[in-house]
């Protein structure tokens, strides 16, 4: 499960992973970086022993400062996590901006600087999400050879660029040249959205072993499932996504202070969700318009017929 901000928090995991199975591992939403390198509970909330879900989560930094770092990936070993994940690939302009995600791709000695000062004094194991560079498709090539000599224990890569966003397509050309490049374990992660991509990507890429899904796990929930060559019998899905909703829904009304906070994150939800009803659109429209938690909730009756 790849982070989505916003979306995959622990209410989430927590209610996913009871409704659908295939995930084998989940990594959490990174965590702000911090002026006060202590970390208290309220900071890591999202991440403390009760809101475990079942699988193995990966919490995930943003820190580009060795001491800020350092601190809090040996708060959350202390937590019980024995492996931390260093977001280099968010592509968003206010974190990039910042020499941080994505954007401090284009800086390789930077980076190499930073795990120089970091590896030595980090309790927990550490893994690498990133881009195919912020700008440019040489910048991943430029940086991987030189991540071979440290002890990572996977690096994911997303085939686009920060540029991107999540606009146009992946990049099969450059990832497979990001594969050629590293010696350590390469996940692919970037519009695996169908059993059919999948298979595709699988083909093409048959050395690969892990797969990272983000969007494509609203927009097709049974996709894990499938990938591992488990079908839902028809006449069950939408009775399985009904209540997949239903539950997240009730969940996030206990959680959220006010109406304007669930259906703002409802709506969320329902920009990828909306893919796994075609055909239906009129009626996903309707929901992501409502105003009121009555005339949400009457346009979910009507979606699915109840």
């Amino acid at each position: 499960m790849a982070p989505l901000k916003g979306i995959t928090d622990a209410l989430f995991r927590r209610v996913f992973t009871a409704h659908f199975s295939g995930i084998d591992v989940a990594v959490a939403p990174f965590i702000n970086p911090q002026q006060n390198p202590r970390y208290p509970d309220k900071l890591v909330a999202d991440l403390l022993p009760g809101h475990k879900c079942g699988i193995r989560l990966i919490p995930q930094i943003l820190n580009t400062d060795a001491e800020g770092f350092i601190s809090l990936g040996n708060r959350l070993y202390d937590l019980g996590y024995d492996e931390i994940n260093w977001n280099l690939g968010c592509p968003v302009k206010m974190v990039a901006g910042k020499r941080r995600g994505s954007g401090l791709l284009p800086y390789p000695e930077t980076i190499v600087e930073l795990l120089e000062r970091i590896l030595p004094h980090l309790k927990p194991a550490l893994s690498i999400k990133m881009r195919l560079g912020y700008r440019d498709h040489r910048e991943s090539l430029a940086l991987l050879p030189r991540l071979d000599s440290y002890p990572l224990a996977s690096i994911t890569v997303h085939a686009r660029l920060g540029t991107q966003l999540y606009r146009g397509s992946v990049d099969l050309d450059h990832f497979q040249a990001c594969r050629i490049a590293t010696r350590h374990t390469l996940v692919y992660n970037g519009d695996l959205v169908s059993l059919d991509a999948f298979t595709r990507l699988a083909g093409r890429f048959d050395s690969v072993t892990h797969w990272m899904i983000g969007r494509g796990l609203l927009m097709n929930p049974f996709l894990p499932a499938q990938i591992k060559g488990y079908q839902s019998p028809d006449g069950e899905r939408d009775e399985r996504l009904h209540r997949f909703h239903d539950d997240l829904y009730r969940q996030l009304k206990v959680k959220l202070a006010g109406p304007g906070h669930l259906l703002g994150r409802m709506k969320q939800v329902w920009i990828y969700f909306s893919h796994a009803f075609p055909g239906r659109e009129k009626q996903v429209k309707r929901i992501i318009r409502s105003t009121t938690e009555t005339t949400y909730l009457n346009g979910v009756d009507t979606l699915f017929c109840r």
